[in-house]
């Protein structure tokens, strides 16, 4: 078997693991990140409308500075985010826009003098400043008092993703794609590295290293409509989950895209609504003015899924044989505008609608897109629980986002956490020694291959993977969606424990060996079904209404008893619920809660008492 050692092993090879990498590769340290796919193919890539960092070049984003961008981001995170976290994020911001124009981004430029755009579907004039022109330019987005969200046309995330690819490249970073992580080698104290699977070949191999980072992206595919990429299936999470000593944090914490196309879900970017597209229902009529008159189509994203959602309870859905859904107008912005600033949106509808944006309505409805949850860490990156293991981007709970991220601040998290945690790895390997027990890794290595043979073998059962997966998938779908009660929530709870138990009786139809799917599902469908329980307990346990977590029967936003982060472990193999401990939201206060200014909301004031 082979066994590979480095300095800093980067589980994932999307922007945030691969910006750390970077860091290290430049401060002397050898650095090597896993994917499951060529680094180029990552989910990083497929993020569309853009990166907030307060610039303020635009004349619309006039007054903008990194206090606004803060503010703006604490409202959107509903005050369930650490704010010295989402301080050091919009101060840092700017910096690193700046930076990857170094490197090769090919930032959308502010072009000087007169130009329309369109806000609720009527049309403005602005003009652009001549002493601005060259700098990089920013267009609007939800939850935002200024226009910030700098961008490539609405690639942004296949551009930055190229760059950051080219610099690995040259910082001499190594990328090991078609390998798959399935267990971290630890003893209860230090991660030493993991024990992976080549998705070639079947084999099993062992990496080592001082500082192991999780930068695998979300967790999406547990549910069963997700915008999110088939490799997001929380495979990484499950390695730190089956430890029983690292947390995930605010795992209920699950945020609903509002414009997934129907019936693939595959999102249509927040840029087309920033520049100026609208929403109709069945009698081709807006109706988000009527509920937020203020921002309207740009208030922030679980305030617009949870709109849409009533609006299509309230009988204003448009029927189709794929379920209800609204409709995404920009016909109004134009061809040029459309095929230009809005391209993949345009080739998207053309190529799996079958329908032309410029001259046709936009079927889309609210969809799974984005975990706020994840590998809870440290403001420095460093995961709870086990030394020298860091976690960053949204496979991470480094908490900017708390209960509701704002578009444009995740693509932005990944290269910012990265640079940031990335600079932190690199003090943390400096002078540091690492004694790797060989028998702790042989034992590790023989357990991979048991559970291997079990599944191969039948040992446990035969329950077929794909059965338990859409069951586990069906169970959140229902209960921890856009709405939840009580009611919903328990069963889903009732139902995942069961499917849990399912989960480990399951059998393979196949032989396991060589490129094997069937196999690759099978070892992180236990894993998968804990993260969906601490996504519904965790839930059931939270009664009140915060950012993206919707509890109907607890409509107030509780900031007396709930003002807390929670913190979700598997501590026994025997458990049938995850273990659920709090803390305090944030240690430092800059800015008090209050109403966000969007989104119909009872506060219950955290004045009389403290949190948990």
């Amino acid at each position: 078997m082979q066994t590979i050692y480095t300095d800093l092993l980067v589980v994932g090879a999307g922007l945030a693991g691969e910006r750390a990498a970077v860091e290290a590769a430049d401060a002397g340290f050898s650095a090597i990140c896993l994917s499951l796919v060529p680094a180029r193919r990552s989910h990083s890539s497929a993020a569309q409308g853009g990166m907030q960092a307060s610039l303020g070049n635009s004349v619309m984003g006039e007054g903008d500075g990194p206090d606004v961008h803060f503010e703006d981001t604490v409202k959107g995170s509903d005050w369930g985010c650490d704010q010295e976290v989402a301080r050091m994020f919009a101060d840092t911001a700017p910096i690193e826009m700046r930076r990857l124009a170094h490197w090769g981004v090919p930032w959308n430029r502010v072009v000087p003098g007169k130009s329309i755009y369109y806000k609720g579907g009527k049309q403005f004039e602005k003009v652009e400043k001549e002493d601005k022109e060259g700098l990089i330019m920013a267009r609007s987005f939800g939850g935002t008092a200024k226009w910030r969200t700098c961008y490539t046309s609405d690639g942004t995330g296949h551009a930055v993703m190229c760059t950051m690819d080219n610099r690995c490249a040259q910082a001499g970073v190594e990328v090991h794609d078609k390998t798959e992580a399935i267990s971290l080698i630890q003893d209860g104290d230090t991660c030493y590295g993991v024990v992976a699977r080549c998705l070639r070949t079947g084999e099993l191999r062992t990496y080592l290293a001082k500082a192991t980072m999780i930068a695998a992206g979300g967790f999406g595919r547990i549910y069963p409509n997700t915008t999110n990429a088939v490799i997001c299936d929380g495979g990484a999470h499950t390695m730190c989950v089956a430890s029983g000593v690292v947390p995930m944090g605010n795992m209920e914490a699950v945020q609903f895209h509002p414009t997934g196309i129907v019936p693939t879900d595959i999102l249509v970017t927040e840029g087309c609504r920033g520049d100026g597209g609208t929403l109709l229902d069945v009698d081709e009529k807006r109706f988000m003015h009527e509920y937020e008159p203020e921002k309207a189509e740009l208030a922030s994203r679980d305030v617009v899924a949870r709109w849409m959602t009533h609006h299509m309870r309230e009988g204003h859905g448009v029927k189709s044989p794929y379920g209800e859904h609204l409709w995404l107008d920009i016909r109004h912005l134009g061809a040029e505008h459309i095929t230009g600033k809005l391209r993949e949106v345009y080739e998207i509808c053309t190529s799996f609608l079958g329908i032309n944006p410029i001259h046709q309505l936009i079927p889309v409805r609210p969809t799974h897109h984005y975990s706020m949850g994840g590998v809870r860490t440290n403001k420095d990156g460093a995961a709870y629980g086990l030394k020298g293991l860091f976690a960053a981007g949204e496979a991470a709970c480094w908490d900017m986002h708390g209960f509701n991220r704002l578009g444009g601040n995740s693509l932005a998290e990944t290269v910012v956490a990265g640079g940031i945690i990335g600079k932190k790895i690199a003090e943390f390997l400096q002078g540091c020694e690492t004694v790797f027990k060989t028998d702790l890794v042989s034992d590790e290595v023989k357990k991979q291959q048991s559970r291997i043979d079990a599944l191969v073998n039948c040992t446990s059962g035969s329950e077929n993977v794909y059965k338990v997966r859409a069951a586990m998938q069906d169970a959140l779908a229902k209960g921890a969606n856009i709405f939840r009660t009580q009611e919903g929530l328990e069963e889903c709870v009732a139902t995942l424990q069961d499917t849990l138990i399912r989960s480990r009786n399951v059998g393979l139809r196949s032989n396991g060996k060589g490129v094997n799917p069937e196999l690759a599902a099978a070892l992180k469908l236990e894993g998968q079904v804990k993260m969906a329980l601490m996504v519904g307990y965790g839930a059931l346990q939270r009664t009140e209404s915060r950012g993206s977590h919707n509890r109907e029967d607890f409509p107030a936003r509780n900031d007396r008893d709930w003002l807390v982060r929670t913190l979700a472990y598997w501590k026994s193999e025997s458990d049938t619920l995850p273990t659920l401990e709090y803390e305090p939201a944030t240690e430092v206060v800059e800015l008090p809660p209050g109403d966000r200014g969007y989104g119909k909301s009872e506060i219950i004031s955290a004045d009389s008492k403290k949190g948990k």
